[in-house]
């Protein structure tokens, strides 16, 4: 795809969120990240060029593999996979400017740790399992609101600035909305809390209707 052709496809994903956001109102803002895991360096490169600024990594090698490649570029990087405790410590070192998947109250009390002794703090997304998937990591929501709370008491190196959740894997479009729906209701009453975090290519629209203000866009935002 030339760059005229990508530069078209962007402005139609783009158009696709204003539509939704607006349903929703007009003032309610939406982020994209870009969701950079299956692209090239080239390609983030390439989605810079016409303005794109943040960008998703799910994995901290790639993470750092493309931070320092594309260093000199203004990026905002986020990561968005699961983070295995072995890992804190370069996740730590690479300073993400958001972790979007804290899933559990035992990662938050190790990342405290390593956090306070590299007198560093880390904005971050407590991830909320409302699909209540097995597959899916996440906190339950029924006890979301509580670890939350417990975080922000017991962890001051991390500084939880909302909630992330992924939508229902299914074909019918009520469970995925309803799952996010039922994350928008937990964040409403999360004191402090900025970012809700919901929508993927699949279903970004669903999302924004249910109050998403942050997107996380992969295949739609990188073509093949």
């Amino acid at each position: 795809m030339d760059q005229i052709a990508y530069k078209i496809h962007i402005d139609h994903i783009i158009d696709r969120i204003e539509q939704a956001r607006f349903k929703v109102n007009a003032h309610h803002i939406v982020k994209i990240v870009a969701v950079s895991k299956y692209s090239t360096t080239e390609a983030v490169q390439g989605l810079y060029d016409i303005g794109q600024r943040a960008f998703g990594e799910n994995k901290v090698q790639e993470l750092k593999s493309k931070s320092e490649t594309l260093i000199d570029l203004p990026l905002e990087w986020h990561f968005i996979g699961n983070l295995q405790k072995n890992k804190i410590n370069q996740l730590i070192s690479l300073d993400p400017f958001l972790f979007q998947s804290l899933d559990s109250i035992e990662l938050a009390q190790a990342m405290q740790t390593r956090l306070a002794g590299a007198d560093q703090v880390m904005d971050t997304l407590l991830q909320i399992n409302t699909a209540k998937e097995q597959t899916k990591s996440g906190v339950s929501p029924v006890s979301a609101a509580d670890i939350y709370a417990q975080i922000k008491e017991e962890c001051p190196n991390i500084n939880l600035k909302g909630v992330m959740t992924i939508g229902a894997h299914s074909e019918d479009k009520r469970l995925i909305q309803k799952s996010f729906e039922d994350t928008r209701h937990i964040f409403d009453k999360l004191d402090d809390a900025t970012i809700c975090s919901m929508g993927m290519s699949g279903d970004f629209e669903l999302a924004i209707a249910s109050g998403s203000n942050m997107v996380r866009l992969g295949s739609v935002m990188f073509p093949g």
